[in-house]
């Protein structure tokens, strides 16, 4: 009922973060490759940090 008040933990902020790089890599990848490419790296990184979470786990 109250979720809008539970902190959200460290692995579901990743994801969030994950998802949103990969629409705007996606959105980008028709006017400027290179601003794409960016992006996917960026989101390629936070993929690594939500693997290493979900090990240490």
């Amino acid at each position: 009922m109250f979720n809008f008040l539970k902190k959200k933990s460290k692995l579901e902020l990743l994801n969030e973060k994950y998802q949103k790089l990969q629409k705007e890599a996606f959105e980008l990848s028709s006017s400027n490759r290179t601003k794409s490419d960016e992006k996917y790296t960026q989101a390629d990184e936070v993929l690594k940090q939500i693997e290493q979470l979900k090990v240490s786990e």
